[in-house]
């Protein structure tokens, strides 16, 4: 009895945490050259100011949202101007939007 109850809880804790594996695997890190600037002033992409960049994907802009604290990080540099740049982090979408986490935002010089 014991040991069926031991095989059970490991199948179920296996299974438990395969989804969690699935989804740190599927955040890789992602680089983007573009456009840095805010989505709402440079881009007319949010309703309110966000930062963001644009990049060329299959000849078509494709914006890309800053999220978690980048956003406001970086915003200030970026307000009311647009600077090229590269963008390094874990690259999702969310509600139709495409969204990047900053791990690494360098600014062309």
């Amino acid at each position: 009895m014991k040991t069926g109850f031991v095989s059970f809880l490991f199948a179920f804790a296996l299974c438990a945490l395969y989804p969690v594996a699935a989804t740190a695997a599927e955040a890789k890190e992602t680089t983007l050259t573009g456009e840095i600037a805010c989505g709402k002033c440079a881009f007319n992409q949010e309703k309110e100011c966000h930062t963001a960049i644009r990049v060329k994907e299959a000849g078509k802009d494709v914006v890309y949202l800053f999220e978690g604290d980048a956003d406001k990080k970086h915003h200030a540099e970026i307000c009311k101007t647009t600077k090229q740049g590269t963008v390094t982090g874990a690259v999702s979408e969310k509600d139709g939007k495409k969204w990047i986490k900053p791990s690494k935002v360098e600014y062309a010089k």
